[in-house]
């Protein structure tokens, strides 16, 4: 069995140096239609277009709709004639924003090449009647994980065992537990500087990016249900209950709830269900991006392996075109796994998360069977771990992460 010896300080080092895992694919897919990257906000999306400028292209032009000169030129599509590469930020907070993109890509495609980047709304591919289709890919831009970080490239293919190695980085797993995988805070690994930059991002998405699209006439109480949140990872969500604590309507509470999710704030899994196979309810189970506002310690893990399996589950969908979903199993007789990923709606392998517990759960058993789910995974924090019992692979979060994206 190998052991990654090196100190975390120095993967850090090393990662500064390295390209963010969706650089190659903009890259590639610049060359023959727009490309968006949407993303929280502090993802490191405008990092990543100056990257793209700095290694790739001499001559590109930065807009920022939040800066009045560039809006300015913006409006008035006063692009820069030596410019091959114009990157658009936050130009969803302008209204007519998809007309006005459509009309300059098509007039301007033979001459530039278009990089939309922004924190909401870009992801409109799923609506009807979008005048932009067929006309960009969009990729979804994660926080940092063990893979990413790591710098390794797993081989995965859909309905293949995951290509899980002799490798572990229990320390930069620690870190990531901790401190999210946002890069300001992951790099700086400080918890003063974290309470901080929660506190200053949070304020901003509601004073400024909530607020340039969005009319919320209570934004006090919006803002109430945002702290609620980090409290409610990982258990069914009732609208009901949050509409009582807050005292609004249900129709409010649920607009919300939408608003926050739009802006990366959140993300809701569902029950997995079909004709041969019932769930209890189909109330979701909701999970933030940035783990580390999670306090209890046992959420907070599920919530970093949820967040890496949408990641993975984004990337199928964004990068390679699969039909990927992430789900959660539960059914009429209470029995419950965290976690299922299927591609084209076929079970492709199941996720139970666990602190410690070495035993593997009877339930990921039974749904295994039940659903013919290829492959079942039993996750748990404690490092150094990997063992088959009874069909499921149980195995430390390090190396489980690794294999993914």
């Amino acid at each position: 069995m190998y052991f990654f010896a090196l100190g975390v300080n120095y993967l850090y080092t090393i990662f500064m140096v390295r390209s963010r895992y969706l650089e190659s694919s903009i890259l590639e897919d610049l060359s023959k239609k727009m490309v968006f990257v949407a993303g929280p906000r502090q993802i490191g999306k405008t990092t990543l277009a100056a990257d793209i400028i700095g290694k790739h292209f001499r001559q590109a032009a930065y807009f920022n709709w939040d800066n009045q000169g560039n809006r300015r030129d913006l409006m008035a599509a006063r692009w820069p004639a030596s410019a091959k590469l114009l990157i658009l930020d936050e130009i969803h907070k302008f209204k007519g924003w998809k007309g006005f993109l459509k009309g300059q890509y098509d007039s301007l495609k033979t001459r530039y090449k278009f990089l939309i980047t922004g924190s909401a709304r870009l992801d409109i591919y799923r609506r009807g009647g979008d005048s932009l289709q067929g006309r960009y890919h969009l990729y979804r831009l994660h926080p940092f994980s063990l893979a990413e970080l790591s710098g390794r490239k797993a081989n995965l293919q859909p309905f293949k065992e995951l290509p899980i190695q002799e490798v572990f980085f229990g320390d930069l797993l620690t870190a990531l537990d901790k401190f999210g995988g946002f890069p300001e805070p992951f790099l700086s690994q400080e918890e003063r500087l974290l309470r901080r930059w929660h506190n200053e991002r949070n304020e901003r998405l509601f004073r400024e990016d909530i607020q340039d699209v969005e009319l919320i006439r209570d934004l006090g109480r919006m803002k109430l249900l945002s702290d609620m949140l980090p409290e409610k990872v990982g258990a069914l969500l009732s609208v009901n209950s949050i509409r009582e604590d807050l005292g609004v309507s249900y129709r409010a509470a649920a607009h919300w709830l939408d608003i926050l999710e739009s802006f990366y704030y959140h993300f809701r899994i569902h029950p997995y269900a079909r004709s041969s196979f019932r769930s209890l309810k189909k109330v979701p189970k909701l999970y933030l991006w940035d783990w580390s506002e999670v306090s209890g310690e046992a959420a907070r893990f599920e919530n970093l392996i949820a967040s890496n399996l949408l990641k993975l589950v984004h990337w199928l969908r964004d990068r390679e075109g699969y039909k990927a979903e992430l789900y959660f199993l539960r059914d009429e007789a209470q029995r419950e796994a965290d976690f299922l990923v299927t591609v084209d709606e076929r079970p492709w392998f199941a996720v139970e998360v666990k602190l410690q517990e070495l035993s593997a759960s009877p339930h990921l058993r039974y749904f295994r069977e039940k659903l013919k789910i290829p492959f079942s995974y039993q996750v748990i924090k404690k490092s150094g771990v990997d063992v088959l019992s009874e069909g499921t692979r149980i195995l430390s979060a390090d190396k489980f992460l690794l294999a993914l994206i």
